[in-house]
């Protein structure tokens, strides 16, 4: 899988991460996620919350630096349509934006919501090495894995076994993600995933 956000995020090895929402009144909402083993903070989410923009989050690197704008698109057109386009955009060396990945999810009015696939692809100039990805299983569930063109799982959201035996609950949970993945890219769709269900990063 090619670079999507920096090749810093991208292990020679697989790496499990923990995640844990925070609720609104703390800071606005959003998550923290840290390294399974380390417990050091690798990643920052910031909800509309925080931002004050509904259809925004932000994600940050464990030290506060943004890495990604999430946003949906809005308008007419996009209104009126099926499927609703979340948008991922990263800074070059000169502070503009650039557009690296988008998730369209289906129109949640429709009857078909829950049966249609959401589907990711990483922008690219060469079409040839655009990459598509869907998510399978269900998130709000704790349970869904992130899947590519060839059936391959690059990355997988799941219930952290030793914390739900103590204290059940989905505001904890482990996301694994393979080697040579991006592991911003993973957290940028997830952030999406959590504001789609009403999650930690949504007013």
């Amino acid at each position: 899988m090619a670079v999507v956000v920096s090749k810093v995020y991208c292990s020679n090895s697989e790496v499990v991460l923990v995640v844990r929402s925070r609720p609104p009144v703390v800071n606005g909402g959003g998550f923290i996620v840290t390294n399974n083993y380390t417990q050091n903070v690798v990643f920052k989410v910031d909800g509309c919350g925080i931002l004050g923009k509904k259809n925004e989050v932000i994600l940050k690197d464990g030290d506060g630096h943004d890495l990604l704008l999430i946003r949906k698109k809005g308008g007419v057109i996009e209104a009126l349509s099926m499927q609703k386009k979340w948008r991922g955009y990263s800074k070059d060396f000169e502070g503009c934006e650039k557009l690296v990945f988008c998730l369209k999810e289906p129109n949640n009015n429709s009857c078909f919501f829950k049966k249609m696939p959401i589907k990711v692809s990483i922008e690219s100039n060469d079409y040839k090495n655009q990459k598509n990805f869907q998510i399978a299983g269900s998130f709000p569930d704790r349970a869904c894995s992130i899947v590519d063109s060839n059936g391959n799982v690059i990355a997988k959201v799941g219930s952290r076994n030793e914390v739900q035996q103590v204290m059940p609950s989905k505001d904890v949970y482990i996301v694994t993600i393979k080697a040579g993945v991006d592991q911003a890219f993973v957290i940028g769709v997830i952030a999406i995933l959590d504001y789609l269900y009403d999650g930690s990063t949504k007013c």
